[in-house]
């Protein structure tokens, strides 16, 4: 059986998707970085989590943006 039912997301939503995931990689990776004891450097505490705080934003964004059509 195969049912052809439309995509939920399209094209330009994934790769939105895929941004708003690689913010979330890039903070956690930073938060690894930090040299400061207990990670209480500036990029664990500041640069690390908004990065991943914009990465789900990102990841929002993608979820509700629909596209314009084409008339």
């Amino acid at each position: 059986m195969s049912d052809n039912k439309p995509m939920i997301f399209r094209r330009s939503n994934y790769l939105i998707m895929l941004a708003g995931i690689g913010f979330i990689v890039l903070g956690f990776i930073l938060m690894t970085l930090e040299t400061a004891e207990y990670g209480f450097g500036p990029l664990g505490l500041t640069v690390g989590p908004g990065c991943i705080v914009a990465g789900f934003l990102i990841q929002l964004f993608a979820i509700l943006h629909k596209e314009k059509p084409n008339d």
